[in-house]
């Protein structure tokens, strides 16, 4: 019979191998920025270029597969996702032949 450790092992390393580890702990630690964040002092406005740069580097890290740090990003990202904005090819003057 598996001791309590050993089943806790086999636990963490099949959650680790589905990513799914990865995945709570950047929802994690997503989380607690939110409750850590001022919500008494507003943020900035967040103007079209800064709504870009934020774009692009979401791109960047969904591309380069470190989804865990863009879930971050998307949880901080909240004015982008508020207003439905989006930026896309055109507004970013890019050529969209870059495939994935």
């Amino acid at each position: 019979m598996a001791t309590v450790a050993e089943l806790k092992a086999v636990l963490r390393d099949t959650l680790e191998k589905k990513g799914v580890l990865g995945h709570l702990k950047a929802r994690i630690r997503a989380e607690v920025f939110n409750a850590l964040d001022d919500d008494r002092e507003p943020r900035p406005a967040l103007s079209h270029e800064n709504l870009l740069i934020n774009e692009l580097i979401r791109e960047y890290l969904e591309f380069n597969k470190y989804k865990y740090t863009a879930s971050v990003l998307m949880a901080d990202d909240h004015l982008r996702k508020e207003r439905g904005k989006s930026a896309d090819a055109e507004d970013l003057r890019v050529s969209p032949a870059v495939k994935r």
